[in-house]
């Protein structure tokens, strides 16, 4: 008997995957290595023209005085937040209960900096000046994540952003940037990535997720914090003898995706108005603020997978690679937009969303 296709593979097969830039193969890095001259010297343990050139860049493109180049953002982060707290001498920090490093990294700061979070809002939306002004214990930091994947890329106003900057300067707490998707809200917020940065202490960004590099990630902060953290990065054992890879592809896909934010924003907007005209579908947020979103129904997921790969057979256009069970509630599923969307026919995708909320009222 022959094997039912799997959704990740009806995707795979589709022509037109609407999911990010595109699959991430070699090929990422023969293009952005083809830009290069030969004779190009490679960093060495964090030193170099190479490395260096790219750190000054991305210093100036933050607004921050100096800038450090990381091979992981959960490296640059939990050292960031050691920094502070060493500074302070206070081991607690903030954050969201849904943050990358509650959720993703293994209890990593915990184990490895003996921190303690203090989790704040709830898990249903962004951190805000309310959840500070209840804060019953001293922290040396609080940690923001600009948009806030795990709830669909939600952000506060930024007069609210403002606000909570104000809150931790008046009372000494230094705040940290999770920009992993920095550039993605910029056109939302109307703003610069210095105007936004400059209401941060310290900077992480991210140049694999909306920027679709290979890996590495950059810290930036005034001096004594950078220079700290290169000692950190050492003792984390981040100076690989040669990050170049890394830097030449982030350097290739900054200048090629970074002027094209805006169109992502505006097309996600298009893609979050078909889920939202389907039938027992809903996008969080309703109307996106970054180039991402989710996408809840109240459809459980073994019926809505089979639904999913039809589309992708039938119409070309595969709408996600994965689905996640929200147990009675339903499932959801993310929405990265990037280059892709852009390629299919407009014609096929409206086709694909009239056979999708044809088939979920069945």
């Amino acid at each position: 008997m022959e094997q039912a296709m799997t959704l990740m593979e009806a995707y795979k097969k589709a022509s037109y995957p609407l999911i990010g830039h595109g699959r991430r193969n070699v090929q990422v890095l023969k293009e952005a290595l083809a830009q290069w001259d030969d004779e190009q010297d490679s960093d060495m343990y964090g030193k170099g023209e190479l490395i260096e050139n790219f750190e000054v860049r991305m210093a100036r493109l933050l607004g921050k005085e100096t800038a450090v180049f990381f091979p992981s953002g959960t490296m640059a982060q939990q050292i960031a937040l050691r920094i502070w707290c060493d500074e302070k001498g206070i081991k607690k920090v903030g954050y969201h209960p849904l943050s990358h490093l509650e959720i993703h990294e293994k209890d990593g700061m915990k184990e490895l900096h003996h921190l303690e979070p203090i989790l704040l809002a709830d898990e249903e939306r962004p951190v805000l000046l309310k959840d500070l002004l209840g804060l019953k214990e001293d922290i040396a930091c609080l940690l923001l994540e600009l948009p806030q994947r795990e709830i669909g890329g939600q952000l506060p106003e930024y007069a609210e952003l403002e606000a909570m900057s104000a809150f931790c300067r008046e009372r000494g707490i230094k705040l940290h940037l999770d920009g992993a998707r920095l550039f993605e809200i910029l056109p939302y917020y109307r703003k610069s990535a210095k105007e936004v940065c400059s209401l941060f202490d310290s900077v992480y960004i991210s140049f694999y997720k909306g920027i679709g590099g290979i890996a590495g990630a950059v810290l930036a902060g005034e001096r004594h914090f950078t220079e700290e953290s290169k000692i950190w990065k050492r003792r984390h054992g981040g100076d690989l003898i040669s990050l170049y890879p890394y830097i030449i592809a982030a350097d290739y896909y900054m200048e090629r995706r970074l002027p094209h934010m805006e169109k992502y924003y505006r097309e996600a907007k298009e893609l979050a108005e078909l889920y939202n005209g389907c039938h027992a579908m809903k996008t969080i947020p309703e109307v996106p603020v970054s180039n991402m979103f989710h996408v809840h129904t109240t459809v459980k997921k073994e019926q809505l997978e089979p639904i999913l790969i039809a589309i992708a057979n039938e119409t070309g256009i595969g709408l996600t690679q994965s689905v996640r069970d929200k147990g009675d509630e339903g499932s959801y599923f993310e929405v990265n937009h990037g280059d892709r969307y852009g390629l299919a026919p407009k014609e096929s995708v409206i086709e694909a969303f009239r056979l999708l909320d044809r088939k979920l009222q069945r």
